[in-house]
Formats: C-alpha cells, sequence, structure tokens
C-alpha cells in the first residue's frame, strides 16, 4: 500500500498510508529501524456508546497544506456523525511527532467523544523485549528497547493531559493487542508491559450540537528517557499548535528560496514540482544518506526494502537538488559518498543510512570466477554530479577535501576498470540490477564521470591525470560507436557481452535506460543515431491501450499487472523520453510533447502529489513502492530541462536574440564541459 503522506525531518521520518495508519516511524536515520514494522498505528473513535478505527469506513481526503510537509487530513463517518481534520507535522527542529485533531460534531445534541491513539511499536524493526510504562512525570506512555526511546502523550482541549492510558501485550494466544481495550471506549490502565507490546492514549471532548473542539497528541523520539521526557516538556511549553505552525512556515520558506519554474507551465506540473522537492528533502538523511523509498509493505514481495542508499539513485537526486538551487543535502549526499568508496575506487551496490554496507544480491564469485558485485553508473554519476555541482556553485572549499579520496580515486577507478576486448568498461550489473553485461547507460555514465574528472584535474591544474582521463573517455565513446551502434538493428543496442569463445554478444532489448548514451554527454541528444534509438523505443516501450507511460524494457516482469504490454509504465522512462525532446526541442510548439509528458506524470500523482515507482497499465493506479525518490528526483530534474529549454527558445522581440536558459549558461565551468566534450567527439576517428 502506498504511503500517501510521508512527513520527517532528516531524522524522525513518519508514513501514513491510504487508511490513515501511521505504518513507517524510522528513527535516528531516515530509512534504517523502522519501529513500527509489525503493523499500524490508528486512531479510533468512540460516541454514543459505538466506536470506528479510522480506515475503510471513513471516507478519506489525504493531503498536505500548501507547500508544505504539514498533512492536511479529512476524516467523515457518517454513522457516527463526525468530521475529524487532522494536522500532522514532525518537527523541522525537534524528534517529536505532533498531531492536531479537530472533531466537528455534525449532529444537533451535545455528544463526548473519545480519541483513542494506538501506539503499535516494535523498537528497532522487531517485537523481542520491548517495554511499555506509563510515566507519572510526563504522564505519557515511554516505549523503549536499547537507546530507542519513544514517550507518547497527549493534550485535552482544555490543556490536561491523557484521560486514560493503557498498555499490554500484542500478537500472542489471547492476546492481539490494547487496541482491543479502546473498543468499549474505556482503557483498563495498566500501567507496564514487557515482550511484544502496544498502548494506547484516551483523549476526550464534550461538545456542543454541530460544535468543534482540538486535542493533540505527540511521540517524541531519543536515545534516553531523559530526552523524550525533556522534548515532552518543550511540546507542553511551547505547545503543539505552535510546532506545528512553526514547522508550516519553515516548510514554505524551504520550498520558495529559489523561484519555482512556473512560467508558460501547467499549474499542475509547478505543483508536482514544490511538492517533489519536499518529498525529495524528506528522503535525505542527516549524515547525506538519499534513500530511496520507505514503503515498508515491499517486504510482502522480497522480505527487503528499498530504505537504503543507492549511489546512483543518490547522485541523481543530489543533481536535482543542485539543479534546483539547493545544495546542501547535495553536499551532504557527496561526503557520504567520499566516505563509503573503497580503497579501490568503486562504490558497492547500496549502503544503509549510516553508511554501512546494506543488503546484496550481487555475488563477488559467479560460475567459478571471482568477480566485482558493483553497478559502475553508481560509482561514475557521484563524479558525474559533483562536477555540476561544482559549476553551479563554485564552491571550491567544499571539493578540496574530495578531490584526492573521491575525484580521483574512483576516476583511476574507471579507467583501469575496462573490457581488453571491447575497450568498452568491464561488465558490471545493469542499473535495473537484474543483468550483468557492459550495458548503453552504464557506458554513457562512466563517460560522464570520466569527462568530469578531467575537468577537475583541469581546474586543479593537473595536466598528465587531466589527459589520461580525456584518453580514456574517449576511447570509451570510440569503443561505444563500434560495438553499441548496430547497423542490422538500424540503433543503438541495450549491451554487449563477450562470451566464453571470445565472440560479441549483442542484447537487443529496446530499453528506456538508453537515454543514459546522451544524458552524461556521451552524444548528442540530436545525434541522428540518438534519434533513431528515441524512436524505437517509443514506438516500442509505450504503453498502447491504457494509460500510457514508457515501460522500463521489452518484457518487463516486476510487477507486471497486465498481458499485452511490454512492461508497466515507469515514471522515470517516461521522465527520461520528456528530457530528450526537451533537449531537440527547436520551437515552443516541439517543445509542447515534452510538457504533455510532465502532465501525464501530474495526473498519475497520488492525491497528496507522491509519485511512485510504476503506475498499472490497466488502472492508473500506483504499483511497487510511492513515494520513490528517483520519481521525485528525476521530475525535479526534468522541469528544470524544459524551463531552461524554453528560455533558450523565446526570442527578445526586440533584437531577435534569445534568452539565456539560465543564469551563468555562459560562463568558463559552463564552457569547460562543452568543449571537453566536443574535444572528445573530434578526437574520435569513428565519430
Amino acid at each position: 500500500m502506498p504511503r500517501d503522506i510521508p512527513i520527517g525531518n532528516g531524522a524522525l521520518y513518519a508514513c501514513f498510508d491510504a487508511e490513515y495508519a501511521l505504518r513507517d516511524l524510522y528513527f535516528p536515520h531516515v530509512g534504517q529501524e523502522n519501529h513500527l514494522g509489525s503493523g499500524p498505528s490508528h486512531i479510533g473513535v468512540w460516541v454514543d456508546g459505538a466506536f470506528s478505527w479510522v480506515g475503510a469506513a471513513w471516507k478519506r481526503d489525504l493531503g498536505y497544506l500548501p507547500q508544505t510537509l504539514v498533512t492536511d487530513v479529512n476524516l467523515f463517518h457518517e454513522g457516527l456523525g463526525l468530521l475529524l481534520s487532522v494536522h500532522d507535522a514532525v518537527d523541522f527542529h525537534e524528534n517529536v511527532l505532533v498531531r492536531e485533531v479537530t472533531v466537528e460534531n455534525l449532529r444537533p445534541g451535545r455528544r463526548e467523544v473519545r480519541l483513542f491513539f494506538c501506539q503499535n511499536f516494535s523498537i528497532s524493526g522487531n517485537d523481542v523485549g520491548d517495554t511499555a510504562a506509563f510515566d507519572p512525570v510526563s504522564g505519557g506512555i515511554v516505549h523503549y528497547k536499547g537507546a530507542r526511546y519513544f514517550l507518547a502523550s497527549g493534550q485535552g482541549s482544555d490543556g490536561g493531559g491523557p484521560a486514560q492510558y493503557a498498555v499490554g501485550q500484542k500478537g500472542i494466544p489471547g492476546r492481539e493487542g490494547t487496541w482491543r481495550d479502546a473498543e468499549d471506549g474505556i482503557l483498563s490502565g495498566n500501567p507496564i508491559a514487557q515482550g511484544s507490546v502496544d498502548s494506547v492514549l484516551g483523549l476526550t471532548l464534550v461538545l456542543e450540537g454541530h460544535a468543534t473542539g482540538t486535542v493533540h497528541a505527540w511521540i517524541a523520539a531519543g536515545e534516553t528517557w531523559d530526552t523524550v521526557r525533556t522534548l515532552d516538556g518543550l511540546v507542553q511549553a511551547k505547545h503543539p499548535k505552535a510546532l506545528i505552525t512553526r514547522t508550516s512556515d519553515y516548510w514554505r520558506l524551504w520550498v520558495r528560496k529559489e523561484p519555482l519554474p512556473g512560467e508558460g507551465l501547467p499549474a499542475a506540473v509547478t505543483e508536482l514540482y514544490a511538492r517533489s522537492l519536499l518529498v525529495l528533502k524528506l528522503h535525505g538523511d542527516w549524515q547525506g544518506g538519499i534513500v530511496a523509498a520507505n514503503d515498508s509493505d515491499v517486504v510482502l514481495y522480497n522480505r527487503d526494502t528499498y530504505s537504503y542508499v543507492w549511489p546512483r539513485d543518490g547522485a541523481l537526486a543530489a543533481q536535482a537538488f543542485d539543479s534546483a538551487g539547493y545544495p546542501f543535502t547535495a553536499q551532504l549526499f557527496y561526503e557520504f559518498a567520499a566516505r563509503a568508496i573503497s580503497r579501490e575506487g568503486y562504490l558497492l551496490h547500496k549502503y544503509n543510512p549510516d553508511g554501512t554496507l546494506a543488503s546484496s544480491w550481487h555475488p563477488w564469485y559467479d560460475r567459478g570466477r571471482v568477480q566485482l558485485p558493483i553497478q559502475e553508473d553508481g560509482t561514475a554519476l557521484v563524479l558525474w554530479a559533483l562536477w555540476h555541482h561544482f559549476v553551479r556553485y563554485r564552491d571550491i572549499d567544499f571539493i578540496k577535501p574530495l578531490y584526492k579520496p573521491l575525484v580521483k580515486t574512483a576516476a583511476d577507478f574507471l579507467c583501469s576498470y575496462l573490457d581488453p576486448a571491447t575497450g568498452l568498461p568491464a561488465p558490471s550489473y545493469d542499473l535495473w540490477e537484474e543483468r550483468r553485461g557492459t550495458f548503453g547507460f552504464t557506458v554513457g555514465a562512466v563517460f560522464g564521470g570520466l569527462t568530469a574528472a578531467a575537468l577537475f584535474c583541469r581546474v586543479f591544474g593537473e595536466t598528465a591525470r587531466e589527459r589520461r582521463y580525456f584518453q580514456c573517455a574517449t576511447a570509451i565513446r570510440e569503443a561505444a560507436t563500434k560495438h553499441l551502434w548496430r547497423e542490422e538493428l538500424g540503433r543503438f543496442c541495450r549491451g554487449v557481452s563477450v562470451t566464453d569463445s571470445a565472440d560479441i554478444a549483442v542484447d537487443g532489448t529496446l530499453d528506456a535506460s538508453l537515454w543514459g548514451l546522451f544524458a552524461f554527454g556521451l552524444y548528442e541528444a540530436d545525434d541522428p543515431r540518438v534519434a533513431a534509438t528515441m524512436r524505437a523505443l517509443r514506438d516500442g516501450l509505450w504503453v498502447r491501450g491504457g494509460v500510457g507511460g514508457m515501460a522500463r524494457y521489452d518484457g518487463d516482469v516486476y510487477h507486471r499487472a497486465g498481458d499485452g504490454v511490454p512492461g508497466n509504465p515507469w515514471v522515470i522512462c517516461t521522465l527520461w523520453r520528456a528530457d530528450w525532446l526537451a533537449q531537440i526541442a527547436d520551437s515552443e510548439a516541439k517543445l509542447a510533447e515534452a510538457v504533455a509528458l510532465l502532465e501525464w506524470v501530474a495526473r498519475h500523482a497520488l492525491p497528496s502529489g507522491v509519485l511512485p515507482e510504476q503506475i498499472d497499465p490497466g488502472t492508473g493506479k500506483p504499483l511497487s513502492v510511492a513515494p520513490l525518490a528517483w520519481s521525485h528526483a528525476t521530475y525535479i530534474a526534468t522541469v528544470q530541462r524544459v524551463a531552461r529549454r524554453r528560455s533558450a527558445l523565446r526570442a527578445c522581440p526586440g533584437c531577435g536574440l534569445r534568452e539565456l536558459a539560465a543564469a551563468g549558461s555562459d560562463d568558463w565551468l559552463g564552457r569547460l564541459y562543452a568543449q571537453m566534450c566536443k574535444d572528445i567527439h573530434d578526437a574520435c576517428k569513428t565519430a
């Protein structure tokens, strides 16, 4: 089930699902240690002797306050005659989840309404050895295990604390959970339990006919009991509403720091751009990792999650932040990569947000051979993104400590990791993590990474090293033209591999990731061979007879939801086509096709603005994880591309000259990158 309205602050991250159940709570790293992994934490409502947990029986409208990471939720139950309006926020500075619930009595008589907040903790991802205890100092319930403490409390409309509480065991024979204790409207007051435990807090409102009342609840997160008591005291002293207000103000200020690229774009496109910035920001951990997704329901698919830092995804997300004018999160990621890179100069498959090595299915030894279990594009794209960061911000003091351990170490590896039979990058796993070989996307990324490294060496005055990286990039481009362009197909192939008999095996599968052939500078977007490839991808991978959109590749079965289609449409693959259309557009009329694809993406976002990984080709509903950071990052980058292209195409009515696409587009660093690519192209004998 998608996570419709995630909120967070870089250390505490909370996700609500489509039924407005709190499903994921991560602390102290975004995406690491889900403390609610055993099931949902609901709000329950008792009135007039009837009880209902908020869920399928309620009409639900889940969204955010505009341009914030504060939720705006409306919940209606006709049978109970109640409307609940809720705002949730993770304070932008303190590790506290604050909830404001306003209840409207839709009937004429005076009524007592009791709200019950269930905390279904499984601390550090399991429910073995948890403790939940009433804390008489704060008046709340503390859940703890090891160095993880969570204090749940609340405040009624009269300013007093919880009217009721109970803790108990769950998930064992005869004990479903303390949540059952709430369903008669009265909690037992049991003060402590250990093992697999949950808790419930009760707050009471007395409402006149057609009147409203408001209560607040919160969960403070910390590493000691004293810490969460202190945070609880802060919430009460400042008042929970004040924390929600200041958090709302902070995020509005943050997202408006840079002008939104709205001129000439549909309102829905601009609104999703702002939401994408906020959602992508949520996935950045305070130590620099940018997590792919935190939708834990994917555990049911393969007993693992997307809550990891992939170097490729992180680099593309960092570049999206940079292109939008938000360098801080990008800088943290580049420092994360510098800490993670091996002595040999490569980044591995994926990492946990704390920087430790994550789970992987890429083997170090396969079919009697030792191999590196890497996706080489991940290493290369960090260099490519870092150069573009430097072009934009000129922060030489930031780059200096990364130059040797990250730039030169990685580039030396890229130069050494070549296939002698083809001259292309040696085999590694593709960006889809499914097959091993040499693929067009990886070749493009390695070219972009080496070009970036050569440019860094030029500005740092290391001409011999610059020449080495330049020559290696030139040779890779020559090899790509020789082996990846296939006359028999009339387009580029997905990849090649060297067989045991030393033959070159060609993988001609249509794959949307061939976008990488021009995205990182290997070829120009308007190269006739690129154009032929992009036309073939459109003809073969566009999902027809349904919702539209581009599939990943022909025959994709991952979460496949329809017959007669090449695969499910993916948000990133559809945006890659929009990116190409924007790059080759020579008029605003031709740019309109790229804008139409941005609108397609906006139409298939959840009502909250969250973007999934995939779309059901028949129903248009989200599939796999949501939100996916990569989807939001690609949307940001593509909107920026379209906006810059539109600006470049607009001519001054007075002199007829075109506007510059963006500030700084004509300065020396930008020209340096373009010239480097041109020099490499000119040096290729077969170009």
